[in-house]
């Protein structure tokens, strides 16, 4: 069955990218706005009130993506160690400081890409000007006057995994190659000891529990993810004119090529995954905004609040870049496969996030 899927996405790749895409991304930014998820919001939750809820939201959406990958690659649908994210080579100074820069930002914008994208759809003018100058600052980092000096600051601080034997970042090829465990059978016990260690920190929590709304948040999300990495899987295909990157959901480099495809849509022709995404996410935000009635315009406070906005959304979109992802596209697309890149990344932004939150408070 799964080949059979395989040939008929394969046979019109660019329509099943871009109306899935679509879809998927509907459904993330319809979940994302109605569910409040929101992954600044969890930090601050914490340091703020003692409430973990949120927290526990986004540990459940990393334990389904980890579980579903690890199903999709059983099954012969993608395999992640092409991805991006299993790269031998370990940028760990980048994912550090990218991810420590993306925290810190995302409390000063209000939130990560992907809550400024649902609040964009719902009528929010701040996080449309916080979402352009992210992605400008994203393409600045990848190509643009920063570019020479994230290669001159990070390249040289790589760690190529093939010296010590591995020919990808999973966590349970090093586990194995440390233990001296077959790595097929220590990838696997990795997904199990890992994501059911998060379900029982999830789980356990009565006031979790009873919260249907952070339930709702953490399975549908990252069933989400999941669904992304399916779709791709599917559609990649390397012998293709134009390959389909095998990714997941993801938002800082996806926000720049959507400006990007918006000023030369004539010339690119069918969107991306992540463009695709990017849309459908701003469409859920829309429609999550509308079905709860709470859809209308906002903007910025006074000059302060602009200024706050724009420093955290050009520190979110080098940051972004230089851990390649954000809280979604590395905490949570990049740790459903077990990258130790992203497990990094992960820990840096949430480092980022409590300093930011505890600046913000001292400066409020």
């Amino acid at each position: 069955m799964i080949e059979t899927w395989r040939e008929i996405v394969v046979e019109s790749a660019a329509f099943y990218i871009g109306w899935g895409g679509l879809l998927i991304g509907v459904v993330f930014g319809f979940l994302v706005y109605t569910t409040n998820f929101c992954t600044m919001g969890s930090i601050s939750d914490i340091i703020s009130f003692g409430s973990y809820n949120r927290f526990r939201a986004w540990l459940l959406a990393c334990a389904v993506a980890i579980i579903g990958v690890a199903f999709i690659e059983g099954h012969g649908v993608a395999d992640t160690a092409e991805s991006m994210y299993q790269t031998p080579n370990l940028a760990w100074l980048a994912n550090v400081v990218g991810g420590l820069l993306f925290g810190f930002g995302m409390v000063f914008a209000g939130g990560c890409i992907s809550r400024n994208l649902v609040r964009a759809g719902g009528g929010d003018l701040r996080s449309v000007v916080v979402l352009i100058i992210t992605g400008i600052f994203a393409f600045i980092t990848i190509g643009g006057i920063l570019g020479p000096l994230r290669v001159a600051l990070f390249d040289p601080m790589t760690v190529d995994l093939t010296q010590i034997g591995m020919e990808t970042q999973r966590i349970g090829e090093f586990v194995g190659l440390q233990t001296g465990v077959d790595v097929e059978t220590a990838r696997l016990w990795t997904v199990f000891i890992i994501a059911g260690i998060l379900l029982i920190y999830c789980f356990a929590d009565r006031n979790f529990l009873a919260s249907p709304r952070d339930l709702i948040a953490g399975l549908g999300i990252g069933l989400c993810i999941v669904a992304g990495w399916f779709l791709t899987g599917l559609a990649a295909d390397e012998f293709a004119d134009i390959p389909v990157q095998l990714i997941s959901l993801s938002y800082v480099r996806p926000t720049g090529d959507t400006l990007d495809y918006l000023m030369r849509f004539t010339a690119l022709g069918a969107p991306g995954f992540g463009i695709a995404t990017t849309a459908g996410a701003l469409l859920g935000g829309f429609l999550g905004a509308a079905s709860s009635g709470r859809l209308g315009l906002t903007s910025f406070a006074d000059a302060q609040d602009s200024v706050r906005n724009m420093f955290g959304a050009a520190l979110m979109g080098i940051g972004g870049v230089l851990a390649l992802g954000c809280t979604v596209g590395q905490a949570l697309t990049g740790f459903s496969t077990l990258a130790i890149g992203s497990a990094i990344t992960f820990g840096a932004i949430l480092v980022g996030g409590m300093i930011g939150v505890k600046t913000m408070e001292r400066i409020a």
